[in-house]
């Protein structure tokens, strides 16, 4: 079963907005047993669309188009799907009525000719409800091809995919099983990892595939397993982790496809009814943003200070201006008052703090660029690293928020064991 994904709109090939709805579709439809063998990016163009229409048609099973269904002139879709299939736009009334009843209750003004427009479908099309917008997904089947539009606007997307699409995709279609295993590693380097399993790696049954995705500090290994027979396959891939974790189970933090150590520091917070506060200087709330960003965040996370700038440090934070001005702001020392000040402040737990030279320039601190301090203040005592992780200043933060979540989860299940 093959699938091409083609997302149409000028501001994607431009660069204005970045084509997040290709990756989510693609991930999705690989969880069903589709294979993407393409993905397209185009201008809203009527010829362009067409051509590409062609093209997906004469090599895929399912052709998933995304973008192009507003109301005004310059979306052409459903235009474009009528010319392509000899077919003509008609006024679909529940689609009408649903934009009528969004008009009502949330925008509060008439509905205008131009919205109502949106209700125009092409009558060979299936609509797939859209529950947060206006521009209705369709399903059309043409020529032993499937073909699926629908708005660009990613959670009008989502909704539309995973409640409508998804589902149609599923009942229609015979499909083989494809399985997935991530298994997120911690603090070591992908070669090192590679020489560790080798033997293992090589010994894996024909059916599974494994996958080295490294970030920054950490590496996820993904196991793929793909046949008809789904009891082989889950046989296969349990057996394949069972034997990998005596090799490399001291840096083995997580498993499952969309597991993150953020997500599995948070269960261990939530489960143990432990609380979390930071202090980032050098990483500038991005661990905070990774914890607020899932759900649940507010049953362990007490709260964080982002003390840029020196003064703050000692000023709003409360470290002690002697301390630094005798070791510098990038010291260990420093770090490690920063940790238990936000510890006290917040009333947690756990804290972490950060503070380095990211770069370019070395700003308060003679410390080089690239260097970075690590405190984790625990119920009983504190920890503390120092580290040179690059002169480009997006990787260093990178990998001081990743050096911090993995120092974390380590003081976590000490303090629990």
């Amino acid at each position: 079963m093959i699938a091409e994904i083609i997302t149409i709109g000028d501001e994607i090939l431009i660069g204005q907005i970045v084509d997040t709805n290709s990756a989510f579709i693609g991930k999705q439809l690989n969880k069903i047993g589709v294979d993407v063998h393409q993905i397209s990016s185009i201008r809203d163009d009527k010829q362009h669309i067409l051509n590409a229409l062609t093209e997906a048609q004469s090599r895929a099973d399912i052709v998933i188009v995304t973008g192009g269904l507003g109301p005004t002139k310059d979306d052409i879709t459903k235009h474009t799907l009528c010319e392509y299939f000899n077919d003509e736009l008609v006024i679909n009334e529940e689609v009408l009525t649903h934009i009528e009843q969004l008009f009502d209750k949330y925008i509060k003004s008439p509905i205008s000719e131009i919205n109502k427009k949106q209700a125009l479908i092409p009558s060979k099309a299936e609509v797939l409800y859209n529950e947060f917008g206006t521009a209705p997904g369709m399903w059309i089947s043409h020529d032993n091809t499937v073909f699926i539009s629908m708005p660009g606007v990613p959670f009008e997307m989502k909704s539309i995919l995973i409640n409508h699409a998804i589902p149609k995709i599923q009942e229609r279609f015979d499909r083989p099983s494809i399985l997935h295993k991530t298994i997120l590693t911690y603090g070591m380097g992908e070669s090192r990892i590679a020489e560790i399993i080798e033997k293992w790696e090589d010994n894996l049954p024909d059916f599974i595939k494994l996958a080295y995705l490294p970030n920054l500090g950490r590496v996820r290994l993904r196991l793929s397993a793909r046949g008809k027979n789904k009891e082989l396959l889950e046989k296969g891939i349990k057996d394949a982790v069972e034997e990998l974790q005596p090799l490399i189970g001291d840096i083995i933090v997580g498993y499952d496809e969309d597991e993150s150590i953020e997500k599995v520091i948070a269960n261990l917070l939530t489960e143990n009814k432990l609380t979390l506060s930071l202090a980032e200087s050098c990483t500038g709330g991005k661990i905070a943003n990774s914890f607020t960003a899932m759900e649940g965040a507010s049953k362990y996370f007490n709260g964080s200070i982002v003390p840029y700038a020196t003064n703050i440090k000692s000023k709003v934070l409360g470290v002690d201006f002697g301390i630094i001005k005798e070791h510098s702001v990038v010291s260990l020392k420093v770090v490690e008052a920063m940790a238990l000040q936000t510890k006290q402040l917040f009333g947690s737990d756990f804290s972490i703090a950060t503070t380095g030279n990211a770069g370019p320039t070395k700003g308060d601190s003679d410390a080089e660029v690239g260097t970075v301090c690590i405190a984790i203040a625990t119920p009983k005592g504190i920890v503390s690293e120092e580290f040179v992780f690059s002169n480009h200043r997006k990787r260093t933060i990178g990998k001081a928020m990743n050096k911090s979540l993995e120092m974390l989860q380590e003081q976590i299940l000490k303090h629990l064991s």
